[in-house]
């Protein structure tokens, strides 16, 4: 989606914005040659949204725009009653020239007004044209089957007359049935023949210089007040390859590349596709070669470009960094040390022209960071020094009001993006405009708007969204909180909803079971991706794990009677299915001790304790098969001192603290009546309560202190390692603040972890609001708020914009916005 292609079809646009006119568009009246058609539904309502467009209104200020209007300026006393069309054509001496046809009423032109005035009949052959002149400027117009035919050019109307028939090309077509009827006009470009216009405005070589990228274009107006939007579809022509092609076949992604680039990027450019085989082969079809096969590329599902200061990185974001990674290394001639980062200097500078053209071309990829996993190649090594830092501080364009504004008007994955700020729109104007234009732009208040472009790969076809926007002022005031979504299940809700990673975006989504035992996964918009029918509600939270080491996240549970693993689409994952004969399982435990991947999923049933590994394999080593009394809850992996321990709660009241093959570590000799509360670590001690509201701690030497709260039966505890948090009856502690709530039944604290900032939620069943406090037991603003369960609180779309997840009332979740 080349840059200048966003100011062009605006430009265009603005030559039509004050042409009063709207005629019955057939396709037959319009010059077989025409490069921009302008189909115009409803004169008035095109003529009100494009006289109240902010943008609008500051481009009349153009020397250029309004030089192009003195073209077209008679259509202003044309008073259409119907649809019209409007053709823009180039003559052989490099003149525009236009043709407008709409249905001929008697009331059609109204010259009344006008002093400076003549009209004459002019024949030619079998037909009779009329020649106006209004201050000197003449134009033509020609009746024939019930249509009035204008055009600036008498040669156009010759040409025209008495072959109403043009043949115009079937993609033409195509696009023209599929157009809005609802929109004020839609916009038709052929791309492979509209240089002609773009030359004389646009620099020779200039990234303007769009054809091949597709063959026609169709754009359907929707602007408002703050922005001005096209949104239509462009079709390739079968016949010949273009730019576009390089995406055929393979669906898009979610845009990462906004969350890498600096906040004070000019601009980025996004490619994606779901398939990287998909990609590779489209693009040896396209470059007639084939494509180096090494380094692995098949987890490569993004090209990101990052322009800031004249330069560019180039982001290769990929779904597992290994096989890459292992290419990197061996081309590496050096290694910098850059606030925790490694900065490689590359040997084969050439690798992302050799793999990647035509996206990328005559690029030295000198110096390489990998952050995540994506790859981020630079010319100069400050370039990545200025990516890490910001990236490291959270300073990303992503999170800029540019970008924040843009992407609320565009969709959430595409196949090209491209997002620029007012900075960048200097640039293009510098680099691709003639010093004219340039210069007539400039007037414009350019600083107060952004530009995004999108395109979306579809089946034979590709969505296009075009945005101009003002953009939002940034602010520090607390926004409060507003519903994101809600929706409705088709039961009762049975479990609390809870959000896991969709690991394709790096987006939250919901998971939640219903009473019928119907598993839902449901997207950070509201709608339900799957279902799954499971035979028994699960036990706990579900986990998620990435078993294959490859970036993508499965999600894993217990039900009654079940230990399974689900993948991203609900399939159940090969062997991690297994039944249990007398259910009562209690919830997963997923242990993962050296942060590798190489988990230790525990299933408990009663006595017993099952655990597997990343092969669905029991795990041989594990000696702790069989307690003395039934285990009461999952067991915990905690680590302190770097060791680690796991620990199991028994009925009866013993509490076993082992190590990770299952023998006893840290003896505990006191029973503890245990509460319902988990097992922490407190001040580099376990902690855990019992139902007197007594908190017992035990140190790595086994040392036993106890500290009597007086706490109900009931009461509620959460703690991290130097939080701790209680709930008794309606008495909220946070690190020894009391806050008094109305009286209630809560549910136990939650402490989430988020951004460097804890916040303690609680949730009054009895009255169904959610509490919500910051650490210093300070409550966070507009709560408490409607909800009746547990909550989760996430950044569901990594913009430090908080969601909070919420159970509303027996079968509706809603998502609020923070």
């Amino acid at each position: 989606m080349k840059n200048g292609i966003l100011v062009l079809l605006f430009f265009l646009l603005f030559n039509c914005s004050d042409q009063d006119s709207t005629a019955l568009p057939i396709l037959s009246y319009v010059p077989e040659n025409a490069f921009l058609i302008v189909k115009i539904e409803n004169h008035e309502a095109f003529k009100n949204t494009i006289e109240n467009n902010d943008f609008l209104s500051d481009l009349a200020t153009s020397t250029t725009y309004n030089s192009i209007l003195e073209k077209v300026q008679y259509l202003k006393y044309l008073s259409p009653k119907s649809e019209s069309i409007l053709a823009l054509t180039q003559t052989s001496d490099n003149q525009f020239e236009f043709v407008y046809v709409t249905d001929q009423t008697a009331d059609l032109i109204n010259l009344d007004s006008i002093q400076n005035k003549t009209v004459e009949s002019i024949a030619f052959a079998n037909a009779t044209f009329d020649r106006y002149t209004i201050e000197d400027i003449p134009f033509y117009s020609l009746v024939a089957n019930q249509k009035a035919i204008f055009s600036s050019s008498k040669i156009l109307l010759e040409q025209l007359e008495g072959k109403f028939t043009t043949q115009q090309p079937e993609t033409l077509k195509k696009l023209y049935t599929i157009a809005n009827e609802n929109k004020p006009a839609s916009i038709f470009i052929n791309l492979n023949n509209s240089n002609s216009l773009i030359s004389t405005i646009a620099k020779e070589n200039s990234k303007m210089m769009v054809s091949g990228f597709s063959d026609w274009i169709s754009l359907d107006l929707k602007p408002n007040q703050k922005n001005l939007n096209l949104s239509g579809v462009s079709i390739a022509n079968d016949s010949t390859w273009n730019y576009i092609d390089l995406f055929a076949n393979t669906k898009p992604l979610p845009n990462l590349t906004a969350s890498f680039a600096p906040a004070q990027a000019d601009a980025i450019l996004s490619y994606t596709f779901e398939n990287y085989a998909t990609f590779a082969k489209n693009q040896e079809l396209a470059l007639r070669t084939v494509s180096p096969v090494d380094p692995p590329l098949n987890s490569v599902e993004e090209i990101g470009f990052i322009y800031m200061k004249g330069e560019r990185a180039i982001l290769l974001n990929t779904y597992g960094a290994e096989g890459i990674s292992e290419y990197l290394v061996s081309q590496n001639t050096g290694v910098i040390e850059y606030q925790g980062q490694e900065i490689l200097e590359f040997r084969d500078h050439d690798f992302l022209n050799s793999r990647f053209a035509p996206l990328v071309k005559d690029y030295k990829a000198n110096f390489c960071v990998i952050l995540k996993n994506a790859f981020v190649f630079s010319e100069e090594q400050d370039m990545l020094r200025t990516i890490i830092r910001n990236y490291k501080n959270e300073a990303t364009f992503s999170n800029t009001s540019v970008f924040k504004t843009l992407n609320e008007e565009i969709a959430k994955e595409s196949s090209i993006l491209f997002v620029s700020n007012s900075k960048n729109v200097e640039k293009i104007l510098k680099e691709d405009f003639s010093t004219a234009f340039s210069n007539d732009l400039k007037k414009i208040k350019l600083s107060d708007y952004g530009l995004a472009a999108q395109s979306i790969a579809d089946k034979n076809f590709y969505h296009t969204n075009i945005v101009i926007q003002k953009i939002k002022n940034e602010t520090n005031s607390t926004t409060g909180v507003s519903h994101l979504f809600k929706l409705n299940l088709d039961a009762d809700m049975a479990t609390n909803p809870q959000f896991v990673t969709n690991h394709n975006t790096g987006r939250k989504e919901v998971i939640v079971q219903d009473q019928n035992n119907m598993l839902y996964l449901i997207s950070s918009t509201g709608k339900v991706l799957w279902k799954k029918q499971l035979g028994s509600l699960i036990q706990g939270e579900v986990k998620q794990v990435d078993l294959f080491k490859n970036g993508r996240l499965q999600l894993a549970f217990t039900t009654n009677n079940q230990f399974m693993i689900l993948d991203r689409n609900g399939k159940e994952v090969e062997k991690f299915t297994h039944t249990y004969q007398g259910g009562n399982l209690n919830s997963l435990a997923v242990f993962d001790y050296d942060k590798q991947k190489n988990y230790r999923f525990v299933v408990t049933q009663g006595e017993k304790t099952f655990m597997y590994n990343s092969k669905a394999e029991i795990v041989k080593g594990f000696k702790y098969i069989k307690a003395a009394q039934p285990i009461l809850a999952a067991p915990k992996h905690i680590v302190l001192g770097n060791k680690d321990f796991l620990v199991f709660k028994l009925k009866g009241g013993s509490l076993k603290i082992l190590n990770r093959v299952g023998d006893v570590r840290i003896p505990v000799n006191e029973k503890i009546d245990f509460s319902d509360n988990e097992v922490f670590k407190y001040k580099n001690k376990f902690a855990v309560t019992d139902k007197k509201g007594v908190l017992y701690q035990i140190d790595l030497t086994g040392k036993l202190t106890k500290t009597n709260f007086n706490l109900s039966n009931d009461h509620g505890m959460a703690a991290t390692d130097n939080t701790l948090v209680l709930m008794n009856d309606n008495i909220l502690t946070i690190k020894g603040r009391k806050i008094e709530l109305d009286l209630g039944v809560y549910t136990q604290p939650q402490i989430f972890y988020l951004y460097n900032k804890i916040y303690v939620s609680v949730t009054d069943l009895q009255n169904e609001k959610t509490y919500l406090f910051d650490s210093q037991a300070k409550p966070i603003k507009n709560f408490p708020i409607d909800g009746s369960s547990k909550i989760d609180l996430e950044d569901i779309d990594e913009n430090k914009d908080l969601e909070l997840l919420v159970k509303e009332n027996k079968n509706s979740l809603i998502v609020y916005k923070m």
